[in-house]
């Protein structure tokens, strides 16, 4: 006869699961993708370095549902903010979460990653440049390319290579708010000035 499962078998299985994404998450969001070795990981959640594997065939496996988790979080909080208040509060959501967790933040943007995190990486910067296309005012035309022109430099700015953040201590507010008065001259309806 055939093993068969049964719901408390089955419940502490996706107990085990959530509590090694979740030791993965926290160690990610810690130190970055370096410091989540599967050992880590287990020791995190309290398992058998043999039970991660159980749960995910490889470390990327892993990696790409953390990240897939943690980047429908800030998807879905930037939506809800450009849903109530436009482009500007989906900006300044976007920063505030960037710079309140700057480490998950460089995770999820620009921290170098296996290929299957990769992938899942460009899912989630399509669905910000989707959130923000459609958040577009009316008169903006090529929608699509403003919106991707907006991720790619405020992701830029606040954690890439060229970020002000990565030096010296800067005023949080300040950034914000220069952050979103770059995206909304970025859209305005007014004819730039030749140079």
């Amino acid at each position: 006869m055939a093993y068969r499962p049964t719901q408390r078998t089955e419940a502490r299985r996706l107990a085990a699961r959530e509590r090694i994404v979740e030791a993965a998450h926290a160690l990610i969001a810690a130190g970055g993708y370096r410091a989540a070795s599967i050992a880590a990981v287990a020791r995190e959640a309290g398992v058998a370095t043999g039970s991660v594997y159980r749960h995910f065939p490889s470390k990327a496996d892993l990696f790409a549902e953390v990240f897939r988790r943690a980047s429908q979080r800030e998807v879905d909080a930037v939506r809800a903010a450009l849903a109530e208040g436009g482009v500007a509060a989906g900006v300044e959501t976007f920063a505030r979460r960037a710079l309140r967790r700057r480490r998950l933040a460089w995770a999820l943007l620009a921290e170098p990653v296996d290929p299957a995190v990769e992938a899942e990486r460009l899912a989630y910067r399509r669905a910000f440049r989707d959130a923000y296309a459609a958040a577009l005012p009316d008169h903006v035309d090529d929608r699509e390319l403003i919106a991707a022109a907006l991720v790619g430099a405020i992701g830029e700015a606040l954690v890439g290579p060229l970020s002000p953040t990565a030096g010296a201590a800067r005023d949080e507010d300040a950034l914000v708010a220069a952050l979103v008065a770059f995206a909304l001259r970025s859209i305005s309806a007014e004819e730039p000035v030749p140079c």
